[in-house]
C-alpha cells in the first residue's frame, strides 16, 4: 500500500429481506418474492394436511412405525452410546437456553454492525414463529407420545414440535441474514442448506430421544420453514411498496 493512502473501506451488500447498506448496490436475493412466497405456501399446505391427519388419527400408523423402527427389543433406540451424546447435543442447540442465547448474540452482532434495520427484521421473525408455535401446542395439546422410554426431560403438548419449528426458523432466518455478507450466491445457498440440515438432524433427535411423534417434527420443521421464508417475502414486499419503481419490479421477480 502506498504511503498516505487510506485503507479501502468495505462495503456489506443486501441480499434481500434483511439490508445491510444503502439501497443503491442492493444485490440479487438467493431467492425472489414470489419464490420465498411459493415456498411458505407448499410448507403451509403440508403442514395442515399433517394437522388434518393427527386430527383424524390417519397418521397413527406412520407415528408408530417411526418411533419404533430403530429400537430393540427394549425399546430403547440401537447404536452406540455415542449416538446418544449426539442426539443430546444436537436437541440442546434447538432448546429454549441456546436458542435465546444464539438469537441475542446475532441480534447484538448486527447491531454492532449498524444493522438496526436488519436486526429488527430478525427478532419481530424469530419472536412472531415462536410465539405462533405455541399458540399451537395450547389448541391443539397433543399428548406425548408414552410407546418408548423418554431419554430426556420434556413437558407441554407434543404438536408441533417446538424443538423443530423453532429450529428451522432460526437458523433459515440466520443463514438468510448473514448471508447477505456473502458476494457468491453459492455460498448464500450453502448457508441455507446448512441450517435446513441442522434443522433436520434436531428433529431426527426428538424422534430419536422418544419425546416426539414423527408427525410432530415434520410439522414443526414444515411451519417454521415456511414462517421464515412468509417473512423473508413480506419484507421483500414491504422494501418494494417504499422503493422506486425498479426495486419494486426487481422484488417482482
Amino acid at each position: 500500500m502506498q504511503k498516505g493512502k487510506p485503507f479501502r473501506k468495505i462495503v456489506f451488500h443486501s441480499t434481500g429481506p434483511y439490508p445491510f447498506h444503502a439501497p443503491s448496490h442492493i444485490a440479487a436475493p438467493l431467492l425472489s418474492r414470489k419464490q420465498a412466497k411459493l415456498i411458505a405456501i407448499v410448507c403451509w399446505i403440508a403442514f395442515a394436511v399433517i394437522a388434518a391427519g393427527i386430527a383424524s388419527n390417519a397418521l397413527i400408523g406412520f407415528d408408530v412405525t417411526g418411533m419404533l423402527i430403530w429400537r430393540d427389543a427394549h425399546l430403547l433406540p440401537t447404536g452406540p452410546y455415542a449416538l446418544y451424546g449426539l442426539a443430546v447435543s444436537l436437541t440442546a442447540l434447538g432448546g429454549v437456553l441456546l436458542r435465546s442465547v444464539i438469537t441475542v448474540a446475532a441480534a447484538l452482532v448486527l447491531w454492532r454492525l449498524k444493522r438496526g434495520h436488519a436486526a429488527v427484521r430478525f427478532l419481530l421473525t424469530v419472536v412472531s414463529g415462536s410465539l405462533f408455535g405455541l399458540l399451537v401446542k395450547f389448541a391443539v395439546e397433543r399428548p406425548r407420545p408414552q410407546i418408548v422410554p423418554h431419554l430426556v426431560h420434556a413437558s407441554g403438548s407434543s404438536f408441533p414440535s417446538g424443538h423443530s419449528l423453532n429450529s428451522a426458523l432460526l437458523y433459515i432466518t440466520m443463514a438468510l441474514v448473514f448471508g447477505a455478507f456473502a458476494q457468491s450466491r453459492a455460498l448464500r445457498g450453502g448457508l441455507v442448506a446448512g441450517a435446513v440440515l441442522l434443522s433436520l438432524a434436531i428433529a431426527w433427535s426428538r424422534v430419536w430421544l422418544g419425546v416426539h411423534w414423527p408427525s410432530d417434527v415434520v410439522a414443526g420443521l414444515l411451519a417454521g420453514t415456511a414462517w421464515a421464508f412468509g417473512a423473508a417475502a413480506l419484507f421483500q414486499k414491504i422494501d418494494a411498496a417504499a422503493s422506486p419503481g425498479g426495486s419494486k419490479a426487481t422484488a417482482e421477480r
